[in-house]
């Protein structure tokens, strides 16, 4: 069967591209069917002649519209198995009395609820979920960072924010990313998320980035760290070939989570 013209925009993809931005630019597959009132093999057909096209990036059961900031409780509800199970990983390279830094992102929520079982951590963050979760629990002292609250995040960010930063020696930087990109590195889509995951390598003996299989090829456009300076990466499945390759050029080690999360 020949491949859809790439060119134009059928009535039935305008459609689609329609609901999504109805939906704030992202929607479960299964609502995207329910509201054009077809079948989910339909919309996933549709979605891969968009994709294909780099108008839309195709996720675990659902569809974001290309170049698409989700929000935190949108990205949280994505891939939640794999989430814990690189938590339970990034958990097991922290002893009890580090201190570490834990940004704001979905996956280092899930790595502060898997570290509630370590003693004594002097825990630096800019997310209001991690300090909530590791607050006052097993003599854990938590710094949480002055700043700029951003809109979405949960967070804090700018130049408070990077000075607390500075004030700290860190055994381990914990860090989120938007996307993974064979070219570009580890990439966000908040240029003040990108100034503060650079002090915090800066400041760190060991970096650490945590990303599940849905970030892989994926674009955004701030930098955000020379990926030479990351020690490790975790993950949830092995980087696809051109990916892994650059991770090992760049010289950053990578981990693939297995095994069950404990719940």
């Amino acid at each position: 069967m020949a491949r859809q013209d790439s060119g134009k925009t059928s009535h039935r993809q305008f459609e689609l591209l329609e609901v999504l931005r109805r939906q704030g630019g992202s929607a479960r597959n299964a609502d995207i069917a329910q509201a054009m009132d077809v079948s989910e093999e339909t919309v996933r057909r549709l979605v891969r002649v968009l994709a294909d096209d780099g108008k839309v990036e195709r996720l675990h059961g659902g569809t974001v519209l290309a170049g698409t900031e989700l929000g935190f409780y949108q990205r949280i509800a994505q891939n939640p198995d794999g989430k814990k199970v690189i938590a339970a990983t990034v958990a097991r390279e922290i002893t009890d009395g580090m201190c570490i830094f834990l940004d704001v992102g979905t996956t280092t929520s899930f790595v502060a609820e898997a570290l509630r079982t370590h003693h004594r951590l002097y825990v630096v963050t800019n997310s209001m979920p991690v300090a909530q979760t590791l607050a006052h629990h097993n003599d854990n002292r938590v710094v949480l960072t002055g700043g700029d609250v951003g809109r979405d995040e949960r967070g804090t960010y700018g130049p408070m924010a990077e000075a607390a930063l500075r004030r700290h020696a860190f055994d381990v930087a914990i860090l989120s990313v938007n996307a993974l990109h064979e070219i570009h590195g580890f990439l966000v889509f908040n240029p003040a998320e990108a100034a503060l995951s650079r002090v915090a390598v800066e400041q760190a003996h060991r970096p650490i980035v945590t990303a599940d299989h849905e970030k892989f090829g994926r674009r955004a456009p701030q930098v955000s760290c020379e990926p030479t300076d990351i020690d490790l990466l975790v993950t949830d499945r092995a980087p696809p070939a051109r990916l892994a390759e650059a991770l090992k050029g760049w010289g950053v080690r990578v981990r693939i989570a297995k095994g069950t999360a404990r719940t």
